[in-house]
């Protein structure tokens, strides 16, 4: 084994560690080691990432119930319409993208590029939100307060985002709960990661009949997260998760503009 492929699957533990510890944020570190480590496509790494974090979200919620740190009306109200358009997304947006999506004189931007793109920026702007942080509502945990409406909206684009990067949104939808559900932290972790199993096994399962997957590298990769987070989740019971999600803010910014530069400038 190369050093490259040791070090990218020593970081497939840091992969589930952030989502024990922060009830998300796999994707934004699995779509980059794919990409840049593993020299994956990055339309095959955002499928591969859908299965990793997945089942490392799935672990997760097991050892979260364990501690009735789980809504699952919350869930339900979340999980539904994002699974839906996190379907839609891969099934059919995505497949229906040309390989080259336009060109400009000399400049060809391809779909792979694209999707690069936008994951950064995806990356951006969640990582701004981590680090300015968001006025949270006082826990309640009363249904009769919910905007559904609002929410029903904010999960279905969340999916859309979802499919299309390969992310299982956990950095989106832990601060939707704490803010429109008024979960707790803790509990919106353990809730969050519940729709992240359902929505990135359901995205998966709109590739495999697409892609060509490599079961004995995917097995190995999403073992090794399955580990990282049960450390996070052991990690969190000793630290403040407020200061740790300002300072992976400041990583998922470094990463974003890393690769927003890379994608651009170095084509």
């Amino acid at each position: 084994m190369e050093f490259i492929d040791f070090l990218g699957f020593f970081l497939a533990i840091l992969v589930g560690f952030t989502m024990g510890l922060f009830g998300g944020g796999g994707a934004i570190l699995t779509v980059p080691i794919m990409v840049y480590l593993f020299k994956v496509a990055p339309s095959l790494a955002t499928a591969y990432s859908l299965f990793v974090v997945g089942i490392a979200a799935l672990n997760g919620v097991i050892s979260y119930t364990r501690q009735q740190l789980v809504s699952y009306k919350a869930a339900l109200l979340f999980g539904i319409p994002s699974l839906l358009t996190v379907f839609i997304a891969r099934k059919f947006i995505l497949p229906s993208l040309p390989k080259e999506l336009f060109a400009i004189g000399s400049f060809t931007l391809t779909k792979d590029v694209a999707l690069m793109i936008f994951f950064s920026i995806v990356m951006l702007l969640a990582s701004i939100s981590m680090i300015r942080g968001r006025k949270v509502p006082p826990v309640t945990e009363d249904a009769s307060t919910w905007n559904y409406p609002r929410i029903i909206l904010q999960s279905s684009v969340v999916g859309l985002i979802i499919g299309i990067v390969g992310a299982g949104g956990g950095f989106l939808f832990v601060p939707s709960l704490m803010f429109f559900t008024k979960l707790p932290v803790k509990k919106a972790i353990g809730t969050s990661l519940l729709i992240i199993t359902f929505n990135s096994l359901i995205g998966f399962i709109g590739d495999v009949m697409e892609q060509d997957i490599q079961w004995d590298f995917l097995g190995l990769f999403a073992g090794l997260a399955i580990i990282g987070i049960y450390l996070g989740i052991y990690i969190s019971q000793f630290v403040s998760p407020g200061k740790l999600k300002v300072s992976f803010g400041w990583f998922v910014l470094l990463m974003g503009v890393f690769i927003l530069v890379k994608e651009s400038l170095f084509q």
